[in-house]
């Protein structure tokens, strides 16, 4: 599984999505076994948690760019 977390940590958000939505297709499709259930859940969380990361560091550059010289404007940002 450490393979895989390294591999994931070097994929692009694009990237992460898409092998979430396969795992997930994975899943729907049906026909696997518990051990490959449990598998494809272990790595969908660490693709989330990839996705996530970068959603916040997307959050935090904008947060960086909108700051002027009187300080910080902040703006709430809804990224749902």
């Amino acid at each position: 599984m450490s393979d895989f977390k390294e591999e994931v940590e070097n994929m692009s958000f694009e990237q992460a999505i898409g092998a979430l939505e396969a795992l997930v297709n994975e899943l729907e499709n049906g026909g696997i076994d518990l051990d490959r259930s449990l598998e494809i859940y272990e790595q969908a969380v660490v693709l989330r948690n990839r996705c996530k990361s970068i959603l916040e560091d997307g959050e935090r550059r904008i947060r960086r760019i909108m700051e002027t010289a009187d300080g910080v404007r902040e703006e709430q940002l809804d990224i749902s």
